[in-house]
């Protein structure tokens, strides 16, 4: 198969997005199929472009296969609303000359997948679809629009009812509906997308790769925390969905054990803020480190007693957070914040792989650790890693993909 993929994140970035996009367009691509991706010079989640790519306008690379054709952006040092708008829309107007060459002057594809966020990347790959006659999936990472009402980064009604039509504008001219969770499939429903419209596109892990490691083959050494020490990690993006600084007001309980370590491992809009937070409270047993190079996951994973999935409660079932999977396939015990009734809450509670507590309250997620590292979570890692196995697979899951495209070219 032919495949025109859209998104503003891939591969090389090691979160989020595009850690996904990237694994399946290499993936397709070593099946055989012809892979071409339209993305943006990789920035996330950092919010800079990575230094190989720096100074570098529309140029074309091979990643696994795959033709992957970048585009340069405005990238803000200081992420707001207006500035993340304009970041947004620069990739989209600098699409617009490759875009009309494959609209135009190249052969055409079989299907076009384009990611969201940003949702309005939509209308270009809706256009080639429809010029082309080609079939078009929508892939929902992420309700966009939901999350900038309930988080408040827009309030004019107006304007969010202008990106509420256009957003339903766009996934009922596609073809096809994707998206990562049931929670997230109830939601696009309601938006009046049918469920017989669209496809359960899971996050997956790779297990074989991402797997429990004794704590002796953790980084603990590297840290400087010795083996006995108690533990608390937050690894991967550091914004304002999250709300981090509950972790910081926690630590602040705990200023004078000389056993127990916060970890923040990441980047993101939030760092420099929750930084200075330590700093004004004179944190000593909170670090920060960097993003972990993919090789090291398993070895980082293993760091932890207990690992953090924070999300403000305004965020409840508009993300399934993507870090969840590596904790689960590592055999991770997680403090996840859901309230019940979203598809995260129940999930955990079904397979009884973690410690739920109610988003934003700083007393549960302090009284969470104190439990959760003064008893043994050894049922919670055991099940974790088998819902891991038996349900996040990458190669099942792509499998499963690869054949509804099929499906879908063959019935269009």
């Amino acid at each position: 198969m032919r495949i025109l993929i859209f998104g503003i994140n891939y591969s090389p970035e090691l979160t989020g997005i595009g850690k996904y996009t990237g694994e399946m367009g290499s993936w397709l691509a070593g099946r055989g199929h012809d892979i071409h991706v339209v993305t943006a010079v990789p920035y996330y989640p950092e919010w800079k472009v990575h230094t190989a790519y720096q100074g570098k306008k529309w140029h074309t690379e091979n990643i696994d296969g795959a033709k992957v054709h970048r585009i340069p952006l405005y990238v803000p040092e200081q992420v707001d609303s207006k500035k993340r708008i304009i970041h947004e829309f620069s990739f989209i107007l600098n699409i617009v000359p490759v875009w009309l060459k494959f609209l135009f002057f190249k052969k055409k594809f079989d299907l076009v997948f384009c990611v969201a966020p940003p949702f309005h990347l939509g209308f270009l790959p809706l256009l080639y679809s429809k010029y082309r006659d080609v079939p078009m999936i929508s892939h929902v990472q992420d309700l966009q629009v939901d999350a900038a009402k309930e988080l408040e980064m827009i309030k004019n009604k107006t304007f969010l009812d202008i990106m509420f039509s256009l957003e339903h504008f766009i996934l009922s001219k596609s073809t096809r509906v994707s998206t990562i969770s049931l929670g997230m499939e109830q939601k696009i429903a309601v938006k009046g997308i049918k469920k017989q419209k669209q496809i359960l596109f899971p996050n997956w892990v790779d297990e074989n790769n991402i797997k429990p490691l004794p704590v002796e083959q953790s980084l603990r050494s590297e840290f400087g925390i010795s083996l006995t020490d108690k533990v608390i990690l937050y690894s991967g993006n550091l914004g304002e969905k999250q709300g981090l600084e509950s972790i910081i007001e926690v630590a602040g309980q705990y200023k004078d054990r000389k056993d127990v370590y916060f970890l923040i491992v990441g980047s993101g809009g939030a760092k420099e803020k929750l930084q200075q937070m330590v700093n004004d409270k004179r944190l000593t047993q909170v670090k920060f480190y960097p993003l972990q190079p993919y090789e090291k996951l398993s070895a980082l994973l293993a760091t932890a007693d207990v690992h953090l999935v924070l999300q403000k409660k305004s965020a409840a079932d508009l993300v399934m957070p993507s870090k969840l999977t590596g904790i689960l396939a590592a055999g991770g015990c997680a403090i996840v914040t859901a309230e019940p009734g979203t598809s995260l809450h129940t999930v955990i509670d079904e397979y009884n792989m973690g410690i739920l507590i109610e988003p934003e309250s700083v007393e549960e997620l302090g009284r969470s650790i104190d439990i959760a590292i003064n008893n043994d979570l050894s049922h919670y890692k055991k099940n974790a890693r088998a819902y891991a196995e038996q349900f996040l697979s990458k190669q099942s899951i792509l499998l499963k993909f690869e054949e509804d495209i099929k499906d879908i070219i063959n019935n269009s």
